[in-house]
């Protein structure tokens, strides 16, 4: 029987995939690729945060990563330089994280836990609190999925059916906070925009509409971190990085099948 540890971090690879899958459709629709990683480097100065106040590192990892998917959005809004604030603010967030956490007193952690995952170490209160994010934000997207779809597609249209861009804009940055928070112990700050962009692209290769590239993102994504799982097991290599690696060859075999059936 497999042990414990590797059933807790079986379990918590599904529950960041569901996720993962339809808001990484929408991440790659919008292309929105680095926008997720800006979020994603936010997350350790949330970290920073939770270790300096004494509260949940989830809840400040949420905090911070809220507070940067909604000032980039917002700058965006602006007409900022995209590209330019997104580089700014993901690798000044990064950089500002890991030199508060060498300030934070009498905390002893690894940043390598938080960098790249630690999905072994998943215990039943981190289990409980992924599944509960995952599965909030599964029901956020499916609540708006139409407005989502149409904003997606334009914006002159969605108004016309009364949906508000800028709504539906918002909603998405919500979601993409939530899973950052919610995948951070999994797969780390670094890893986890591979995890919303990388089983996505695999399933736009062989998919023929949005539902079934979004259930089929979450299905790579979970095949991704069972195989990452088992290498790591097997070869002793770092979980985090196997999972997105295993997650690379499954792009790989989708986009060669993809391309064999439109032939």
């Amino acid at each position: 029987m497999l042990d414990d540890f590797l059933v807790r971090a079986g379990l918590a690879g599904f529950g960041v995939s569901l996720a993962t899958g339809p808001l990484g459709a929408f991440v790659l629709w919008r292309r929105m690729a680095y926008f997720g990683d800006a979020t994603a480097h936010a997350a350790i100065l949330g970290v920073a945060l939770a270790l300096a106040t004494d509260m949940p590192v989830p809840l400040g990892t949420l905090i911070v990563a809220v507070a940067m998917a909604v000032t980039v959005a917002g700058l965006a809004a602006r007409g900022w330089a995209v590209d330019t604030t997104l580089g700014v603010l993901s690798h000044g967030a990064l950089a500002l994280g890991l030199v508060a956490i060498s300030f934070v007193h009498g905390v002893h952690t690894s940043l390598e836990s938080y960098l790249f995952g630690d999905i072994l170490a998943v215990t039943k209160g981190d289990l409980a609190y992924i599944w509960v994010g995952a599965l909030a934000v599964v029901a956020l997207l499916a609540w708006r999925w139409q407005g989502l779809l149409t904003a997606t597609l334009n914006d002159d249209l969605a108004r016309a059916d009364g949906i508000s861009p800028d709504v539906e804009r918002l909603i998405l940055t919500l979601a993409l906070a939530l899973v950052v928070a919610v995948a951070l112990k999994v797969v780390g700050a670094l890893l986890i925009a591979a995890m919303l962009v990388i089983p996505a692209a695999a399933a736009r290769a062989i998919s023929r509409g949005p539902e079934q590239m979004a259930i089929l993102g979450s299905v790579i994504g979970a095949v991704a971190c069972l195989s990452g799982l088992a290498l790591s097991f097997w070869q002793d290599t770092p979980a985090g990085p196997s999972i997105v690696a295993a997650a690379a060859v499954l792009f790989a075999l989708a986009a060669g099948f993809g391309k064999m059936r439109r032939h």
